[in-house]
């Protein structure tokens, strides 16, 4: 996974509380290989008619190259799938603004390199209004914790480790190694110190 610092690109409203996991990938569409992309099943029922074609009202569709999402209060809240993040990253999106989001959502979004910004209401407000139902241009700065979008700027929150691994294109084993020299020297003096807690070797 490629890390990142900036991103910029074109920004899209989703402004509706309590978008869950079930939403953005309905749970049918979970048995396709993640091989051949979940992008087209990301908000399926939101996004598209009983038939399956798209409804031209919705601005996901009328805005396919957007990569930056403004979504409503408890984005990805429900189930821990994690294909509801992957429906995202297949649909180009690299980070989601909104004033709150589902834990497990979250964690999941920065271990595939997505950034779940959580802001204030009354900056949540000022970027939808700045959006007006459109597209904007807007970057997204992870040193400074700022977006901005149009003449926005706006402040967010983001936990240091989930910073480092954006930035890095890091996992959680990769958080752990970057502590190698810490963990070889604690293993060794607990070997010389400890021995009786080391199973015997192997003949």
């Amino acid at each position: 996974m490629a890390g990142w610092t900036t991103h910029a690109g074109l920004a899209v409203a989703l402004p509706l509380a309590n978008i869950d996991t079930d939403q953005l990938i309905p749970a049918r569409f979970m048995s396709v290989p993640r091989a051949d992309g979940y992008g087209q099943y990301l908000l399926h029922d939101l996004r598209r008619h009983a038939d399956g074609t798209l409804k031209q009202d919705c601005a996901l569709n009328a805005h396919a190259d957007a990569s930056i999402l403004i979504a409503g209060e408890n984005f990805g809240s429900g189930s821990s799938r994690e294909a509801a993040v992957y429906a995202l990253v297949d649909a180009g999106f690299r980070a989601v603004i909104a004033p709150g989001f589902g834990d497990i959502f979250a964690s999941n979004a920065v271990n595939n390199g997505l950034l779940p910004a959580r802001i204030g209401a009354a900056d949540y407000d000022a970027l939808i209004d700045q959006l007006g139902g459109g597209t904007v241009r807007a970057s997204v700065d992870l040193d400074a914790e700022r977006i901005t979008l149009g003449e926005t700027v706006v402040t967010f929150v983001l936990d240091d480790s989930w910073r480092i691994k954006l930035i890095n294109g890091w996992d959680d084993i990769d958080l752990t190694q970057q502590h190698r020299n810490s963990i070889d020297t604690f293993k060794d003096h607990r070997r010389r110190t400890a021995a009786w807690a080391w199973p015997a070797a192997v003949e």
